[in-house]
């Protein structure tokens, strides 16, 4: 399995992109976690296929239940790995293009991971700080992070989500296993309950 940057193993390489949906310009997602809620905005004009792709995950309730498996205090918390392996797969053959960096990655703004190029498909990363390094970084042969929105409402959420897990989770084991394994083996790890669009 790939491994990815940011840290970062994303189920997310593949050869075909497929994208079904396109988004407002601007929408809201209302996050419901097990440590409170918060509101996302984004912005089509950031990240037009990231944004895209953000739109139709959610509207199909692909982050519901889904655990946030990498917080790592001071820098980033990451989620986007189905509790369905047949539904990584799914998404590992769908990856959406790079795009340039048109925002930056402060605190409480939302980008995909990545492990090269085209490889962003489903993983999503908040910055927990200002974290500008991000936007600049060449990895794989890809420069920079691009944001597809930001925290409007809730931003002292993402301050109480346990970081004691950080880098353990195996990613792998989560894409073939989802909360069976997170749920074992991190009992005190967070989840998103419900992401929806707020009509």
């Amino acid at each position: 399995m790939k491994k990815l940057f940011l840290i970062i193993i994303v189920i997310t390489f593949s050869e075909t992109f497929s994208q079904t949906s396109v988004s407002p310009d601007t929408f809201r997602v209302k996050f419901e976690t097990t440590k409170g809620e918060f509101i996302i905005e984004a912005y089509r004009q950031w990240s037009p296929f990231g944004a895209d792709r953000f739109f139709e995950l959610v509207n199909k309730g692909y982050y519901d239940g889904l655990p946030i498996f990498r917080v790592v205090k001071n820098f980033v918390a990451q989620f986007g790995i189905s509790n369905d392996y047949a539904e990584n797969m799914k998404w590992e053959k769908s990856a959406i293009p790079d795009e340039p960096v048109m925002a930056s990655n402060l605190k409480g703004v939302l980008s995909y991971a990545r492990s090269g190029v085209d490889t962003r498909s489903t993983q999503l990363f908040i910055n927990l700080k200002d974290n500008i390094r991000l936007d600049t970084i060449t990895y794989s042969g890809v420069r920079g992070f691009p944001p597809i929105g930001r925290i409007i409402e809730g931003i002292e959420v993402i301050d109480l989500l346990n970081s004691e897990y950080g880098e353990k989770p195996s990613q792998d084991s989560i894409t073939v296993s989802g909360r069976k394994y997170t749920e074992r083996v991190f009992p005190n790890m967070d989840y998103i309950n419900k992401a929806a669009v707020i009509k």
